[in-house]
């Protein structure tokens, strides 16, 4: 599925920090820790919650967020709808990270179990 270049430049402008919010009250809100929300991006990321402080600190865009991050070997696992968008199919490689990021955030907010949600066996 195919986004438009505006669309994909806003995602890269804009900050982790002004979304992260967002995440912690959608998850929080549906009784999820942010310590497992943490977890999630860790995971996703390679992220630990120092360096993710850091980050937050710094407002730093999506695009520098996910330029220095590590991507988990399973992140391609991670599959299904989003903002109107099925994750599997966006062909913009930072745009798809923020919305497997999303999609996570999603799935923890939905009570999924954290195994199902770090892609373990």
């Amino acid at each position: 599925m195919n986004t438009t270049p505006e669309h994909d430049e806003r995602i890269a402008k804009m900050t982790f920090a002004s979304v992260y919010p967002h995440y912690v009250t959608k998850i929080e809100k549906k009784g999820r820790t942010k310590e497992e929300l943490h977890q999630v991006i860790e995971w996703l990321t390679g992220y630990d919650e120092a360096m993710l402080q850091k980050l937050i600190e710094k407002k730093v865009t999506f695009e520098q967020f996910f330029q220095n991050a590590s991507l988990h070997n399973n992140a391609h696992l991670i599959t299904g709808v989003i903002c109107g968008y099925r994750v599997e199919e966006i062909t913009n490689p930072l745009t798809q990270q923020v919305r497997y990021l999303d999609k996570l955030v999603d799935e923890l907010a939905k009570g999924r179990k954290m195994e199902k949600i770090l892609r373990t066996s």
